[in-house]
Order: C-alpha cells, then structure tokens, then sequence
C-alpha cells in the first residue's frame, strides 16, 4: 500500500527539535517493558460466558505477540501492508496491534457493528491483506461474514476467525510454535503508517485517517502528563478498542507508561464496577454516558472502589449534573475532553479543575497542539465569542488515505475541525456544535448547546438532542429530540413550562419536541445528529 502521508514533511523537522515527536514505536516502549517489569500484568481480558478472565504478563503477551508476528508474515504480510481486524476488547487485539508493528504492517481495527456494506469498501480500500474476526460476537456470525465477503476483496489472501473451528482459525494460522522466525529486516519506523482507522461516521461519510507512531504518541505522552498517569496505575478499557478512544488510550497507552489495561468485552455498569474493585483500576476513558450507567448502578447498590479516581469523557459536552453526581457517590473525578480520530485528544480539563472546569468547558489544548477560534472571515475571535475551532500541531494526523484533497488543511498547518467552539480567558474551550449543527431560524442563531443543557437537567431526561428543520418562511426551525427516564412523561406543554422556569429567551424554544427511546449514536458514544437532521426533513411546522 502506498500511504502517500502528505501531512508530514512540513513537520518533521519542527516537531523533532522541539522533542514533541520522540521517534518511538510502539515496540520500543514495549520492549522497555519487558526490561522494566516482565512479569507484570499487562492485560487482563474479561469475556461474558467466562468465570475467569485471561491474565497476561508483559512477558507472555510478548510470546503471543512474536507467534502472531511470524504467523502474518507467513501469510504474506509486510511492511505498509494492512491488517483489518474486526474484534471487541479482548487481548488478541491489543496483540495484533503490537504484532503488526513488530513487522512494520499498518493496524485497521474496525467496529464490531459494520457489516457487509461497510465492510466491503472499508477492506477494499484499505487493500487489506488479513481480515480478523470473532466467530460469533452479540449473536452474529462474523466468520461466517467475512467468508463471503472474501471472494469479493482482490487484495485480501486471508480470513482469520478467533476461537473458530476451521482452519482459518486464528490459533492454527497466527499462534502457531513451529512457525519460522521473522526474516531479519526493518520492522515500523516512526513516521510510517502504523494505525489506519475510519472516522466513526458523525458526519456519515468516511475516511481513511492515516496515523505515524509520531503523530500518535505526541497526544499520549502530553495526555499521560495532564492526567497525572503513572506506571503504577490500572486502566479499564470498557469503551471499544477499534474507536481511537479505545486504540490509542485503553491499548497503546498502558503499553507506553508500562501499566495494566483490563478490558471489558461488553459493556455492562454493574459488572464494570465489579471489576474496577477486583482489579484496583484507578482510570478509565469513554463517553458521558458510561458514567452515567455507573452512577446509577452505583445507586441501584453495586459497589463502589476508592482506588477509582479518575475518569476522562469525550465525545460530547458532560452534563454538569453527571460530574457532581460521580464526585458525589462514587469520589470519582471526571475531566472533560475533546479531540477527533484526526488528532486525538486535543482538549482535556487536568484533574485539579475538573470539579470547576468539566461542566463549563471541554479543557485547554494539550502541550504540542495549538488552538484557534475565527470567525467567518478567518479572523481570531476573542474571549466568549463562538466560531470555527481549528487546530494545529504535534498530533495532527498524516492525512486521509487516497483523498489528500480532502485534508482540510491551510497552507500553515491550520485543520478545521468542522466544529464551533467559545473560549474563556483561561484558554479553555466549549464545543458549541459542528458547524452543521447550527441552526439560523429567521435571522436568529440559535444557542443550540445552551438548550440542551438546560434540558439535560429536566429529572425526566436522559439524553437531548437539539437540530434544525426546513421552513419556508423562517429557514429553519426548532426541534428537541428526547430520551427519557423509565415510567416518565414529557410533552411540549412540559417543555416550554419547563423553559419558562428558565427565563429562557422565547425565541430560543424548540418548536417541536420529539420523544425517542435513544439518540443514535457511534460505537464511542458520540452522537449522530446528521441522522436526526435527515429525520428532521420530513417534519411540517404545525405543532
């Protein structure tokens, strides 16, 4: 595969004088490991159905990860070709991802939930060489999938099934001791393309964003510094691997401060708290909505651990009402954060502010990565004002596999997020929707982050979703997508009664109030609002 990167020479030379890109892989810091602490817990791998959970010292995932190195060179694989693997949080895909650096390939984790119809173009595009799936995962025959698709793919030579019974099984082809040694020769470079992955689908059109080792662990290390992380903790990896979220700080991250990751294959709260007191986690990162399962779960009677302390959300502004309540019943801190799979994580509140910060702002920019908000003419804006929120730096991503053209970076390093953003005069920012998010009803724009807020702290509510609707006359109306707790009711009555409560600006009310049993989302927790945008179409503006 020919990964044409055109996002790097400009920055190769600055980012490396300035120490921001280290010019390590992944398997530099896993080797330092095995130096530092063989025998220590790297992953520990919990599977539903299974009393007992898979515990690998740094030593032993080492062996796993030198047979699944040899195993995929014997089935062709090399340096810059692709390895797609389809697998929920289990230790064979932290081990693929190091296995495939090992030999210089580029890792292609993808969701769980896709299937053929996003399968086919992600794998042909990609050109991927190896296709690794579960046999069976949430009741669906993934082995069966990618057996049909193969025939389809050119470039793909190998189906592998993890726990199958063929002989494309993932321990007869990718585990095997009589497999040859690895032929001597270069293994990933630090500006090569070692992580391929598609965006999670907010915008519903995909692409291929291209990461080096640089570019990857310029985010970690500046993260692992403003979360206070250390060797010495524990990290539950619950939000899914194949999100960047899950990749780059529940899988590489541990591996970098040569720390233990636990990984939870399906989410269940409950359970998770089980296992954050059995295994002493200390950290964990994933959406709002998983604290908010936690929380509740808590309050249902399971238990809580003081060694959990510290908790990272991104994907979508935290509800202040979640954060206080953590604080409150479980003594957990949860910062806020921002950030893309074109660049990781951008934004993060440290854990000092999180109690004053989370709630009103997604954090300041990490060490390394520079922050911008302009207006319409391109200009700065000042301290309160909403724009576009761009971005440039250490993190920033090699580009989009095949569409350079779709970049969507200026000439002096400025990306565009494609986000709206305010900034306090501490530098800390607050995602005010994407850019298509914005909703203009008769001249007016509409604060469509404020209005969700203000309903998200309605008791009836679980989750809100603000989006515009055409209208001939105004341009755009207003309407409230809802979820709402068990056994309660919210009409549009409730609404504006609860809105005048507020003394909220008549102008700003939803016009249109729409109750759903949940708002789609990505794997991750991020929300979809172009899919309520396209079921917002079809709305009169009768109410």
């Amino acid at each position: 595969m020919n990964f044409d990167p055109v996002l790097l020479a400009d920055r190769m030379a600055s980012m490396k004088a300035a120490g921001l890109w280290r010019d390590e892989t992944i398997d530099v810091h896993f080797r330092r490991a095995l130096e530092n602490c063989p025998e220590k817990l790297a992953v520990v791998g919990y599977r539903d159905g299974q009393p007992e959970p898979v515990r690998l010292s740094y030593r032993e995932l080492d062996r796993r990860v030198d047979l699944i190195a040899r195993g995929l060179v014997a089935l062709g694989v090399g340096r810059s070709d692709v390895v797609t693997f389809q697998l929920p949080n289990r230790w064979e895909f932290v081990a693929l991802a190091l296995a495939c650096a090992r030999i210089g390939a580029a890792a292609n984790p993808v969701m769980p939930i896709f299937r053929q119809h996003e399968l086919s173009y992600m794998l042909n595009f990609a050109e991927s060489k190896v296709f690794v799936v579960p046999t069976v995962f949430r009741k669906f025959d993934h082995a069966a999938m990618a057996r049909e698709l193969q025939p389809s793919l050119p470039h793909l030579k190998q189906v592998v099934v993890v726990d199958g019974d063929g002989d494309d099984r993932f321990d007869r082809l990718l585990l095997r001791e009589d497999t040859p040694p690895l032929l001597s020769g270069p293994g990933l470079a630090p500006d090569d393309v070692s992580l391929l992955m598609y965006t999670s689908g907010t915008t519903g059109e995909p692409k291929g964003v291209m990461h080096t080792s640089n570019t990857l662990f310029s985010n970690l290390h500046a993260y692992i510094s403003t979360m206070e992380l250390s060797p010495a903790d524990i990290i539950l990896g619950a939000s899914p691997m194949a999100h960047l979220t899950g990749y780059g700080y529940l899988a590489m991250l541990p591996v970098l401060l040569n720390a233990t990751t636990v990984l939870q294959e399906i989410w269940d709260a409950p359970r998770a708290l089980q296992i954050v007191r059995d295994e002493g986690v200390t950290f964990s990162m994933a959406s709002a909505a998983f604290v908010s399962d936690l929380c509740a779960a808590v309050e249902a009677g399971s238990p809580v651990s003081p060694q959990f302390a510290k908790f990272n959300c991104a994907g979508a502004p935290i509800p202040p009402v979640v954060i206080q309540r953590a604080w409150d019943i479980m003594g957990l801190t949860v910062c806020s954060a921002w950030g893309m799979t074109e660049c990781g994580a951008v934004t993060v509140t440290e854990p000092a502010r999180a109690l004053e910060k989370s709630g009103v702002s997604d954090g300041r920019s990490l060490p390394g990565i520079e922050v911008r908000i302009v207006g319409p003419d391109g200009a700065e804006l000042s301290a309160g004002e909403t724009g576009e929120l761009l971005i440039r730096g250490s993190s920033l991503f090699a580009g989009y596999l095949k569409r350079p053209r779709l970049n969507g970076v200026t000439t002096d390093g400025w990306f565009d997020t494609g986000d709206m953003a305010y900034q306090d005069g501490e530098g800390y920012i607050r995602i005010n929707g994407r850019s298509k998010d914005i909703v203009i009803r008769g001249g007016e724009n509409i604060p469509v982050v404020e209005i969700e807020n203000l309903l998200y702290r309605h008791p009836s509510i679980t989750t809100v979703a603000v989006v515009g609707y055409p209208d001939r006359r105004l341009g755009e109306r207003v309407c409230a997508f809802v979820s709402l707790k068990p056994g309660c009711t919210f009409s549009f009555e409730d609404m504006t009664a609860y809105l005048d409560k507020q003394q909220v600006a008549k102008q700003y009310y939803p016009e249109r109030i729409e109750i759903v049993e949940d708002l789609p989302r990505t794997p991750a927790g991020k929300l979809q609002k172009f899919k309520l945008r396209e079921a917002a179409r079809s709305f009169t503006v009768e109410q």
